[in-house]
């Protein structure tokens, strides 16, 4: 601000104050009466020689607003978009865990089915070797004892594979949760780091600023 700014701003403000303390007062109040196109020139050379340092404090204002808006805005966006993925993680994951599950079990029925077949065919089998061996009833019994003994093992083979199937999905299940919750740790991180960013660059704007501000008060004054 030059010299003749300071005394041109000086010289306005006494002419104000002059205007002020010489108005007319209104009867019966503390108001009092100015002369509307006086004041209104004299605050319009007011304006015009105030210091490009108070509009570039308005600035940087009006630019730190815009800028903690637009972060808070992003940080919103991570969060949803690494909730989005989380939940499609886990409904992806759930839906194959699903589909192995149903196929193990599948496959258990199938085996089972199969041993039952076979059993039976051997009852059958033994059966109708009873009219033709002499010692018909062993047969029958080895038989009996063979055909129980596969359904025990095909049991055996379903329930094993029922187990493994679960295992399977809930170590899915567990692992998906878990790269869920990076992935939302991940993106709360990123935006507090953005945000922490940001704040520290606008304070040292702003204090720039306040620098500025203080030192022409300091000059007017």
């Amino acid at each position: 601000m030059t010299d003749y700014s300071v005394a041109r701003a000086d010289e306005v403000l006494t002419e104000l104050v002059e205007l002020v303390e010489t108005a007319r007062t209104i009867p019966m109040s503390m108001s009092c009466v100015l002369p509307r196109e006086r004041t209104l020139d004299l605050l319009d050379a007011l304006r015009e020689v105030l210091p490009a340092e108070l509009v570039e404090a308005r600035r940087l204002v009006a630019q730190r607003d815009q800028l903690l808006d637009e972060a808070r805005q992003r940080a919103d966006e991570l969060v949803r978009v690494a909730t989005e993925q989380a939940a499609e993680l886990t409904r992806t994951t759930t839906e194959r865990a699903g589909e192995v599950t149903r196929g193990a079990t599948e496959q258990a029925e199938q085996t089972l089915q199969q041993a039952r077949t076979e059993a039976y065919q051997l009852v059958e089998q033994a059966r109708a070797e009873q009219a033709q061996l002499v010692s018909a009833a062993s047969v029958h019994q080895a038989a009996v004892a063979e055909a129980a003994r596969l359904a025990e093992q095909a049991e055996a083979a379903a329930v094993a594979t029922r187990a493994d199937a679960d295992e399977y999905a809930a170590t899915t299940r567990q692992a998906a949760d878990q790269y869920a919750g990076k992935l939302n740790a991940d993106a709360q991180q990123y935006a507090t780091q953005t945000l922490t960013e940001l704040v520290a660059n606008l304070q040292r704007l702003l204090g720039t600023a306040e620098n500025g501000l203080q030192a022409l008060q300091r000059r007017d004054g």
